[in-house]
């Protein structure tokens, strides 16, 4: 049995907003627009609540992705009744898939977890589109210490359901007390964890968070990169 590691990958690992904001600047001056800060914290906004939809079962993927950009550029003032949305979501995660850049001590972090921590194995889980994912892990170098790669895309459902994790576990093939989740987000990393009923670690804590730890029965939280590695070191010496 195996110590799996399953991280997810957006400002777990990686800096998505740094990567964001490159690639959504770049592809509203493709399209003749003047990217201003105010049209990149709209665009989060916009973007977040989307997927937590995505994440209810709410909307699907293409809806998503053609929503995102319609509300970004009719904000900005631009007609959208003849723009090819998803073309531009498609620039938008090819100019992103380039730009991976990596959360301040990640590499330390995993050749440390790699060194100590016996039979470790580091795996992704992301609710990411394949090329964005694949193409940020590979220009950052993440990829030789990555195990495999679960994108949501690629599986035909997302985190929190139960349904993605089966499929992970299923895949790599150990028994549930072998597995701990490591994410920043609640409604999707945390809970998926409780829906699947493995070890939860849940990093970057805020808010009320006994709160958060009580209703989504997360096991750990962690807020540094050393607190991670403490925390898999008292994991990994139980099981």
């Amino acid at each position: 049995m195996h110590h799996n590691l399953l991280f997810d990958l957006d400002q777990t690992l990686l800096d998505f907003h740094a990567s964001e904001h490159l690639a959504l600047k770049a592809v509203m001056e493709m399209n003749g627009l003047v990217f201003t800060e105010e049209d990149y914290g709209y665009f989060k906004h916009i973007n977040k609540n989307l997927w937590l939809e995505l994440e209810k079962g709410k909307i699907s993927r293409t809806e998503l992705f053609r929503s995102r950009f319609k509300a970004l550029f009719e904000f900005c003032g631009f007609d959208t009744g003849k723009t090819d949305l998803l073309q531009i979501n498609d620039d938008f995660i090819d100019r992103m898939s380039h730009n991976g850049i990596l959360m301040d001590g990640v590499i330390g972090f995993l050749e440390k977890v790699t060194d100590k921590i016996s039979d470790a194995e580091i795996y992704i889980i992301t609710n990411g589109a394949e090329k964005n994912a694949s193409g940020r892990i590979a220009s950052s170098g993440l990829d030789k210490y990555i195990r495999k790669v679960f994108v949501s895309e690629s599986m035909g459902t997302s985190k929190p359901s139960r349904e993605y994790f089966d499929i992970v576990t299923t895949t790599i093939g150990d028994p549930a007390e072998s597995y701990v989740v490591i994410g920043d987000s609640l409604t999707s990393d945390m809970l998926g964890a409780k829906n699947a009923g493995l070890t939860s670690c849940w990093f970057m804590p805020e808010g009320d968070i006994e709160e958060a730890k009580e209703e989504y029965d997360i096991d750990y939280t962690a807020s540094s990169f050393d607190e991670i590695f403490e925390v898999l070191l008292k994991w990994s010496a139980v099981g």
